[in-house]
């Protein structure tokens, strides 16, 4: 059994990733780090899991645990490593955005590889450190990258997503509180949002020639969790040509599908799968895809990394079915 160890344990996605690991059959979690909850129980702040555990957040840390989650706000990752150093066989997965780009990948004599298993599967298995995607990069790079692989992203691309109001993390704001966000829909960040950056260097990865500009609208939504995101650009092949990339590209994907209907939200919400629908319109294709926000955007990939890292299945502890009803 792996000793499994998470360092900021009260957010959505820290949520999640314990109550998926507890079930999960080849780990055993060591502890759950909190500065503003230790010593309280788990299942206290986390309260879908009473009568599921009975462990308390933790104000100490083993440093010779497996595998390591840092669930920590954007940029408090390096600050954390910074201050703590782990037994050398300790691989860790990093779920804020501080090792996603190349220029930030290299820490400390650590390499953090982009732990999209999509794109980065072998380097994934090979490697102890995981610089884990973010929720709309996520679903994004999904939607684009079999497009990438065969050089056709030659025009300007134009996406519009929508999130969950569990994107925003469990900190209380204007725009999360229920008065605001019932019934209302809005855009944040208009073209100009943090995942551009490994959205794009994801694409010049299998498209090193790709100089058009990917135009990124996200929205918030009046619900909890999810993303839909649709993107169009100029595509010069048929529907069936399209179809068959992107049939090709996901062959061996775990998670990723393709569906000849349109989507709707409650088809992904609680699993760790991202569905893909195809439509053409004269010249242009449009690509729909979902994804839950806190699984496949989040927590789910994370342990799918580990998975992958540790040479198990690669859906172990994670065969979910959706809410659908």
């Amino acid at each position: 059994m792996l000793q499994v160890g998470i360092i900021g344990g009260a957010g959505y996605t820290a949520g999640e990733l314990i109550r998926l690991l507890i079930h999960h059959k080849k780990v055993k979690l060591n502890f759950v780090y909190s500065t503003s909850n230790a010593g309280n129980a788990i299942s206290s702040v986390h309260q879908d899991l009473i009568g599921e555990m009975d462990k308390k957040f933790s104000n100490t840390i083993n440093t010779e645990v497996d595998v390591l989650f840092l669930c920590l706000g954007h940029g408090n990752s390096k600050a954390f490593l910074e201050k703590h150093e782990f037994s050398p066989t300790t691989k860790i997965i990093d779920l804020s955005n501080d090792f996603r780009l190349e220029k930030d990948k290299i820490f400390k004599g650590k390499n953090f590889v982009y732990g999209l298993p999509e794109l980065n599967r072998e380097a994934i298995i090979s490697t102890n450190f995981i610089a884990n995607p973010g929720c709309f990069a996520t679903t994004i790079q999904l939607a684009l990258l079999p497009l990438a692989k065969h050089s056709l992203l030659h025009y300007d691309i134009h996406v519009n997503a929508v999130t969950g109001a569990t994107g925003a993390g469990n900190s209380l704001s204007k725009t999360t509180h229920f008065t605001w966000r019932d019934n209302n829909f809005s855009y944040y960040k208009p073209f100009t949002h943090q995942h551009l950056g490994e959205i794009n260097q994801s694409i010049e990865q299998l498209q090193s020639s790709f100089s058009s500009t990917l135009n990124f609208m996200p929205n918030r939504g009046n619900f909890s969790r999810g993303i839909f995101a649709t993107a169009y650009t100029t595509f010069e092949g048929t529907l069936k040509e399209a179809k068959q990339l992107y049939t090709n590209f996901y062959r061996d994907a775990a998670f990723t599908f393709m569906s000849d209907e349109v989507l709707h939200l409650k088809q992904v919400v609680n699993t760790n799968k991202c569905l893909l629908h195809l439509h053409k319109h004269e010249d242009k294709l449009l690509i729909s895809c979902i994804t839950d926000n806190l699984l496949k955007g989040a927590s789910g990939q994370a342990i799918q990394n580990m998975n992958l890292m540790f040479g198990f299945g690669e859906k172990e502890g994670l065969q979910l079915k959706a809410t659908y009803f």
